[in-house]
């Protein structure tokens, strides 16, 4: 049977101590948490994880003890991105042997003006043909500077190993014409943010890979529910009140404000790991008071 995606996950942060060493007990208390919600599983190893600042062998340490804590039936998502292909291949083999379910691939992006869509499909072809897992396509144009071109997701949704889609651009249109020409496919869509989960739900996808999960996870399964079971004004309504707290903590202020606010919702957020800085005192106050008038948090002194 193959391997069905829809619902929520979070993309896990990855806990720092002081010295930028990974806290992995702090990974297992988050996980403990975490596993309390009705999550369709999680996702390790992407942008919120901080992994282009891992090592290869950090980042495969870091699926293993994911996998020790996930509850039987949830879905472990491993990003496997390499600016190689042969790199890729490797790393994906590696995420699958410590007990990844699918892997989260995105387009090379370093030589970004050779990437044009048969590059990027040459490259998650030849991964898909070798994967010991299914490949879930990324695609994450603010970070990457790049668009998987529609035609691309739509020729891979034909490769029996390639199984869904991330996109996190939030172009509606876009996702729309992808889920529209899939249609009859083994391929699903996952909107790459809670800011535009209700629209992506309506136009086909099957869940959401959000950055806010992390901090109101039980809000973005309860959106997912409410849109399932045709209760679809309430389901606006919560996607309206989450918009402005789940846009401070992805593009506004990034990673960072994200492990600020975790700390706030009983998480360990901790450090980021260099390059990224710490939000300023200001940029805090500010993420709390978009928190706050959120209605995520109660009102503060700050």
């Amino acid at each position: 049977m193959p391997l069905s995606l829809g619902g929520v996950y979070p993309p896990l942060a990855t806990p720092f101590n002081e010295n930028e060493d990974i806290a992995f007990d702090k990974l297992h208390d988050n996980m403990m948490k975490l596993n309390q919600i009705p999550f369709r599983g999680c996702v390790v190893g992407g942008s919120n994880g901080e992994y282009t600042s891992l090592s290869s062998e950090e980042r495969v340490e870091v699926i293993r003890r994911v996998k020790a804590d996930l509850p039987a039936g949830r879905v472990l998502m491993a990003g496997s991105s390499c600016e190689g292909t042969r790199q890729t291949i490797e790393l994906t083999k590696k995420m699958a042997e410590a007990g990844a379910d699918c892997v989260l691939v995105l387009p090379p992006c370093y030589f970004k003006s050779a990437m044009t869509g048969a590059a990027m499909k040459k490259h998650f072809l030849a991964v898909a043909d070798v994967s010991p897992v299914p490949v879930v396509l990324y695609n994450m144009p603010a970070n990457t500077g790049l668009d998987i071109p529609p035609d691309v997701c739509i020729a891979c949704a034909d490769h029996a190993n390639i199984i869904g889609l991330k996109d996190s651009g939030g172009d509606i249109t876009r996702i729309s014409s992808i889920i529209h020409q899939t249609k009859g496919k083994v391929f699903e869509v996952l909107a790459g943010s809670a800011g535009f989960l209700y629209p992506a739900l309506a136009c086909g996808a099957t869940g959401g890979v959000c950055a806010y999960a992390n901090i109101a996870g039980a809000d973005c399964c309860k959106l997912v529910d409410l849109f399932n079971a045709g209760k679809h004004d309430e389901a606006r309504a919560l996607n309206h009140s989450l918009i402005a707290a789940n846009a401070a903590v992805t593009r506004k202020f990034g990673v960072p404000a994200l492990k600020v606010a975790m700390e706030w919702c009983g998480y360990y957020g901790g450090p980021t790991r260099a390059p990224l800085l710490p939000l300023s005192d200001a940029q805090v106050q500010e993420l709390r008071r978009d928190l706050e008038s959120s209605g995520l948090l109660g009102k503060s002194k700050l």
